[in-house]
């Protein structure tokens, strides 16, 4: 599984200036409202100091990173369901992403114009906020039509409505449909909506350059991540020693696109397991809890439906025994079944028959 991430905000609050220095893919980032027509999309490798480590070891003929999809849609204003600016018809984009980034502007750039006049965090999460509820509530008034017709012939629909009346009344009190209790069952049910405030959201606080370092207050019970993007910008174009020396300078452990990557892995309970051999040392992606056929059919389906065994060494052993041969004669190499719950880090080998 790859993870994909929307990302929103108001119009000259710098998400086209943070995807561009995120993926290092140049897009229109005009000091304008609206720069950005066509959704841009980047994927880029998740930052994983242990692939390199395994490469060494292994000599792979390539090193695989795990990848996060970014898509990055038409900034928002008040009023976009309802027609404003270029209103709502590119959250159509970002339906189908694992979780939604909402950049807001902190920084002050008297030269760079806010849409409302003047910066005000709070302020701006809650108009966003509002035009994504609204344009959930029109899918739901959309989908209530359709299942008031069908559940009078179809009786297996009538749960499905009664919730998604239950969805809709809470989103008319203007929340998040993901702050409405409801059980796994109940979520599965509401899955083919789509419903944009079912995702988990993270913050990117779009910060001035003295301000990276600040621990800011929670929004929406979310801490967000303080980013400057202009930073980002100028970090994307530094060789690596370059941009840890200047990380260094500004009292910086990492990039905020790796900070912000690390806060969505844990956001959605995501980690990585690796497999290791001369074609390759790969990161595959899986969700916390995950057993052991599970990630074998995140490589692919034939593994999880033939699954036999799974070959597995932590990576703290396949490191520290120089690799596969050194764990199984340390006797590290364990052969794990079925109900193996894999861990974050495990190097695993799978065998199975179709």
């Amino acid at each position: 599984m790859s993870l994909s991430i929307g990302i929103v905000g108001l119009p000259n609050v710098g998400k086209s200036t943070l995807f561009i220095a995120l993926t290092r893919k140049q897009v229109d980032a005009s000091n304008y409202p609206f720069a950005t027509i066509e959704p841009n999309v980047g994927v880029v490798p998740v930052p994983d100091p242990r692939l390199d480590a395994l490469a060494e070891i292994v000599h792979p003929a390539r090193i695989m990173p795990a990848t996060v999809e970014f898509v990055d849609i038409a900034g928002l204003v008040k009023g976009a369901s309802e027609g404003e600016g270029l209103g709502n018809q590119f959250l159509a984009n970002i339906r189908d992403t694992d979780a939604i980034v909402e950049v807001v502007r902190y920084f002050t750039d008297p030269n760079v114009v806010h849409v409302s006049g003047a910066v005000d965090p709070l302020l701006d999460v809650g108009t966003i906020r509002t035009e994504l509820v609204l344009a959930d509530l029109g899918t739901m008034e959309r989908t209530l039509a359709r299942l008031e017709k069908e559940s009078k012939r179809d009786a297996t629909l009538v749960a499905k409505l009664a919730l998604t009346r239950r969805v809709n009344d809470w989103l008319e009190q203007g929340h998040r449909a993901l702050r409405m209790d409801t059980s796994a069952e109940e979520r599965a049910l509401l899955a083919d909506l789509h419903l944009l405030t079912m995702k988990p959201m993270l913050y990117i606080a779009n910060v001035d350059e003295g301000d990276v370092a600040k621990e800011l207050p929670e929004i929406d019970g979310v801490r967000p991540v303080p980013i400057c993007a202009k930073l980002e910008a100028e970090l994307a174009d530094l060789e690596p020693p370059e941009a840890a020396a200047y990380l260094a300078e500004l009292g910086l452990a990492e990039p905020g696109l790796d900070a912000l990557i690390r806060r969505a892995y844990d956001l959605l309970g995501l980690m990585s397991f690796f497999t290791a051999g001369e074609k390759e040392v790969r990161a595959w992606t899986v969700h916390r809890g995950a057993r052991a056929p599970e990630a074998a059919g995140v490589i692919h389906t034939d593994f999880e439906k033939g699954f036999i065994k799974a070959e597995t060494i932590s990576y703290e052993d396949f490191a520290a025994l120089g690799g596969e041969k050194g764990a199984r004669e340390a006797g590290r190499l364990r052969v794990e079944g079925r109900d193996y719950v894999v861990q974050d880090g495990d190097v695993m080998h799978f065998r199975f028959n179709v």
